[in-house]
């Protein structure tokens, strides 16, 4: 896995509204992936946002494989 992900979030008209980095996390399931989490602002209203990856089969994969 990468150590950082970043993600962009623009709007219809690909204008960028905010950027987010993802570092790498091991979920409490103890899957493996990436999250964050932030606020931005579409126009006057506030919005809180979550990006969450999760590697499909990380819960049961051991660090060998």
């Amino acid at each position: 896995m990468s150590a950082l992900l970043i993600a962009e979030i623009k709007d219809a008209e690909g204008k960028p509204i905010s950027i987010l980095s993802l570092p790498e996390k091991e979920f409490k399931t103890g899957s493996k992936g990436y999250f964050a989490i932030g606020k931005l602002a579409i126009g006057e209203k506030r919005y809180q946002v979550q990006i969450q990856l999760v590697e499909i089969g990380s819960k049961n994969k051991t660090d060998k494989e």
